[in-house]
């Protein structure tokens, strides 16, 4: 899919609505040289095209509970097609499932879990991987400081 044509004000619109997307059009107009009006519109476009994909709240997992982050390396019995569809079906749907990535290498699929405690991702493990007959194996990393987490692209 080719990236879409975004000019310098589209790009500054972006920068500002990543750092903070409540601010007001009139603000954003002012700091990108446009009219209200005109940053309205280039949002509207934007939304239209999927490049704005949503707008959302970024919670502070601590702050809800799920004090601990944890990546998972997960290898696949097989790599045919109608598996790997199922297994993202899968983590797609499991709620305690943050991100996932299809990967290249060893393992077929990373994950970051947010959970509460060891114990509840200890349990968790045996729903999503121990006794998953479509996981061989996986390898699980305990992040002990989240150094840098964004939500914002390098725009």
């Amino acid at each position: 899919m080719p990236a879409h044509r975004l000019d310098d004000q589209d790009r500054a619109i972006l920068r500002l609505l990543q750092e903070d997307a409540t601010r007001p059009q009139r603000e954003i107009a002012e700091a990108v040289h446009l009219s209200a009006p005109a940053v309205q519109r280039r949002i509207a476009r934007m939304e239209k095209e999927g490049i704005i994909r949503r707008t959302v709240a970024v919670v502070d997992p601590v702050a809800v509970g799920l004090p601990i982050t944890v990546l998972v390396e997960v290898t696949l019995t097989n790599d045919r097609s109608a598996t790997v569809s199922a297994v993202k079906a899968f983590f797609r749907e499991a709620p305690e499932v943050q991100q996932c990535y299809c990967v290249t290498g060893t393992a077929g699929f990373v994950l970051v879990l947010l959970v509460p405690s060891m114990e509840d991702y200890e349990t968790r493990t045996a729903r999503l991987f121990a006794d998953n007959e479509m996981v061989r194996s996986y390898r699980t990393i305990v992040v002990l400081d989240r150094v840098k987490t964004t939500t914002s692209l390098p725009i």
